[in-house]
């Protein structure tokens, strides 16, 4: 655990980790049954405008808190699902699936008066054509009784519990009761003793229904963090400053100790109050998009990846970035599908020689300026991974739309810091470096400074971190003769590499942040 709790940055080996603490996470919340219906079309239909969808396959697979379930068995979570369901042909199927993924579906309610929410989705070629959503209209009150009586023992010795409450009533009246008497703080500001070291994730439409939890993590997307703050956000890259400017807004109307606002193709933006750390009051994460897919579920990917990697004891900036790589795994496919524990470390490990060549970069780099792309690059040794490091390179990604990291060749750190240096092999640095989610390329340099990969790639920006001036820098002249910009980005003294290793050396011990 000591590991875990001290590890920055993102490794193959993590998802397995993670899998062996295999905590115990109950999930409470609205089932769905996600039903994926696909065709091909050849004609429209005589009595209106209306394509005819000839259905060639009909996929089902749990959605919404069921969804979430399933992604945390598929990481290696021993899962409890608490839900209410109807005694219909959806629920049959949906309990089906989860109990072949592990799930524990003994709290599963069943109530004659119930109908299991389900949602088609008529596609072809590719493009959904039409949803058809069949859901209760009422929630019957003896359903939601039974459901919560059966919640204490469904979360007795657990180490986590999620509340996915997308608003289809499975969480009304006594269940919501049941949780806030069981899991709230009392009117002393006391944690009752059910809750103790309990994770508690809330995953909402409405998250401000629940702040008087005061769970440890709220997820809401950007509509529902709009919600919270009662108004409306802005469209594309401006959201994410929006949300850090009013970070201390969305901490009070949540509740909660750490809010992750999850915004699509930008990443996600993690905000704690001031004060938890001097660098770590925001934490930015960068998705990763391929061609569009009709994917669904990814939050509920990352939500059940988030859960994991804090039950079982990862910092949260490391635990974001690991929900971040699970999403980026699912938002690829079409369809409702989980991220299992091998697909995450297969993904991490497609990091491991990902250091590009001169002419493989340059190639890329053209690529993305002919889509209009703006080009950052940086470079260092990025050693000894750190929070410093991390911080830097979220600021040098926010220049521009692609970041690219050059790192200094092993001989290069030798003469630059001592023979002791450096600490991890050029590969494994490219690895690290790789797996962030604000970095887009990496590449490796041998020469004394990075001017012939400057005059080669000529950036939009070359971004430079420490207590330099852009006068100080030899790659000034470089940049400038070709029009680019050097911005030098905050110096943080007490997380540089040195530092870290003084410490090290003198206790023996990796230091906490």
């Amino acid at each position: 655990m000591a590991r875990l709790s001290n590890q920055e940055g993102l490794a193959d080996w993590l998802p397995g980790r993670l899998a062996e603490e295999r905590p115990v996470v109950t999930v409470i919340g609205d089932s769905i049954l996600d039903g994926w219906w696909d065709g091909t079309i050849d004609r429209f239909c005589r009595e209106a405008p209306a394509p005819v969808v000839q259905v060639q396959r009909r996929d089902f697979a749990p959605g919404g808190a069921a969804n979430t379930a399933m992604n945390l068995a598929a990481l290696g979570a021993d899962v409890r699902f608490v839900s209410l369901t109807g005694e219909d042909e959806a629920a049959k199927t949906l309990k089906e699936a989860l109990e072949a993924a592990g799930v524990d579906v003994s709290h599963v309610i069943s109530h004659p008066g119930m109908t299991t929410t389900t949602k088609f989705r008529v596609s072809s070629a590719g493009q959904v054509m039409l949803r058809l959503d069949d859901a209760a209209t009422e929630v019957p009150p003896g359903g939601l009784s039974d459901m919560a009586a059966t919640l204490p023992e469904a979360l007795r010795g657990s180490s986590a519990v999620v509340l996915c409450d997308y608003g289809a009533g499975a969480l009304e009246g006594p269940v919501r009761s049941a949780i806030l008497d069981r899991l709230a703080p009392g009117g002393d500001g006391a944690t009752p003793a059910s809750r103790q070291d309990m994770l508690v994730v809330v995953d909402a439409h409405h998250p401000g229904r629940w702040a008087g939890l005061q769970p440890d993590l709220a997820t809401p997307n950007a509509q529902e963090a709009a919600r919270l703050l009662g108004t409306d956000f802005p469209g594309g890259a401006a959201r994410c400053p929006f949300v850090e400017a009013h970070a201390e807004q969305l901490l009070s109307a949540s509740g909660a100790a750490a809010v992750v606002v999850t915004l699509d193709r930008e990443g996600t933006l993690t905000i704690r109050p001031q004060g938890t750390s001097p660098q770590a009051a925001t934490h930015r994460t960068w998705a990763r998009p391929q061609a569009e897919k009709q994917a669904s579920g990814a939050g509920d990917t990352f939500v059940a990846a988030l859960t994991l990697a804090r039950a079982a004891g990862l910092p949260l900036t490391t635990s974001v970035d690991l929900a971040q790589a699970a999403a980026d795994v699912v938002v690829h496919r079409p369809g409702t599908s989980v991220c299992t524990t091998e697909e995450l470390a297969t993904h991490l490990r497609g990091f491991a020689d990902t250091a590009l060549t001169d002419t493989e970069l340059a190639r890329h780099i053209q690529e993305h300026r002919s889509e209009g792309r703006r080009i950052v690059l940086t470079n260092g040794c990025f050693d000894v991974l750190h929070r410093g490091h991390t911080r830097y390179l979220n600021q040098a990604k926010q220049l521009g739309d692609v970041l690219v990291v050059a790192l200094n060749s092993d001989s290069s750190v030798r003469q630059l810091k001592g023979p002791d240096r450096p600490v991890n092999h050029e590969a494994d640095r490219a690895a690290v470096i790789a797996a962030l989610s604000c970095v887009d390329h990496v590449t490796i340099f041998d020469t004394p400074t990075p001017i012939p990969l400057i005059e080669l790639l000529q950036p939009d920006v070359y971004a430079k971190g420490g207590d330099y001036t852009p006068e100080m820098l030899q790659e000034t002249e470089a940049v400038e003769q070709y029009g680019g910009t050097v911005t030098i980005l905050d110096y943080v003294p007490e997380h540089s590499t040195t530092a870290v290793l003084e410490r090290i050396r003198s206790s023996g011990e990796t230091p906490q942040d």
